[in-house]
């Protein structure tokens, strides 16, 4: 075994990359929500820049689907976006890229840019292993800042937790024909509060916001799309209240909670993803 072939098979072990998809990764490029997945899931996040791709033998690339082509790749690090700890400036990792339409491996040229969602291998000093099949993605510079944003976001002590399902809800009448208020509580990873309030008021259209504290003032704001309380929303909340959230409430009141959790689904908007289904 030469000595290309014994680093391979021992980064086979360690590193190979997650299961690929059945199919070729999506074309598309990632959209918000794929980001803060890889994100999320990934303790090293850089931007990497190619200095060989070397084809391992699919008889020496185990789980390897159909269609793809493993390669092992030596890369230098050229700005490390998240790391929990020191990462060296030249890395290798193992990536399963779509063969081209011949059937042959893709030439990787030298100096191509790419973006690494990867974690560090145990004992191996300077070899990653990515989160995901497609933890590889090209690099542009507007992934490269929407990545930035993600990651101080996640790293601040204010950031939304994960939101894990909804809580109770409650509905109170107002004094005038029209008016009322809903209350909606999200349950969270870490028993942090988060609650929704629907206003209404007659002549007016309907308003809500999210607060992050056990009282809603004035600082409760719809949150902005391409945020991470957006993304944990978004993403997170169920498509239809579950039954024991509205047991304190009768049929009118129930109907109108519905209403208004609706109001704010159709105001923050699909949870968009490109990224072939795991």
């Amino acid at each position: 075994m030469n000595a290309f072939a014994a680093i391979a098979a021992a980064l086979m072990a360690a590193a190979a990359p997650a299961p690929a998809p059945d199919s070729p990764p999506s074309p598309l490029p990632p959209a918000y929500a794929d980001l803060v997945d890889l994100a999320l899931a990934a303790p090293v996040v850089a931007q990497v820049r190619a200095i060989e791709a070397i084809p391992v033998k699919d008889s020496d690339a185990p789980g390897l689907r159909p269609g793809l082509a493993r390669l092992y790749i030596q890369a230098e690090v050229t700005a490390l976006i998240r790391a929990a700890g020191p990462v060296p400036a030249r890395i290798a990792y193992l990536a399963d890229v779509p063969k081209d339409a011949r059937g042959r491996v893709p030439k990787l040229a030298k100096g191509t840019g790419f973006l690494l969602f990867a974690a560090t291998v145990p004992d191996r000093p300077g070899e990653l292993r990515l989160v995901a099949p497609d933890g590889q993605l090209p690099v542009s510079a507007p992934a490269v800042e929407r990545l930035r944003a993600i990651v101080r976001e996640a790293a601040a002590p204010s950031a939304p937790p994960t939101v894990t399902g909804i809580g109770r809800a409650f509905y109170s009448p107002g004094n005038l024909p029209g008016e009322s208020e809903t209350q909606i509580f999200v349950q969270t990873c870490d028993q942090r509060p988060v609650s929704l309030s629907i206003l209404r008021r007659p002549g007016e259209a309907a308003r809500w916001a999210v607060a992050l504290s056990e009282v809603v003032d004035d600082s409760a704001s719809v949150p902005k799309a391409e945020t991470l309380l957006w993304y944990r929303l978004a993403c997170g909340l169920p498509r239809t209240l579950p039954s024991r959230s509205l047991e304190d409430a009768d049929a009118a009141a129930t109907a109108a909670i519905r209403r208004d959790y609706q109001l704010v689904l159709d105001s923050l908007g699909a949870c968009v993803r490109t990224r072939m289904p795991r």
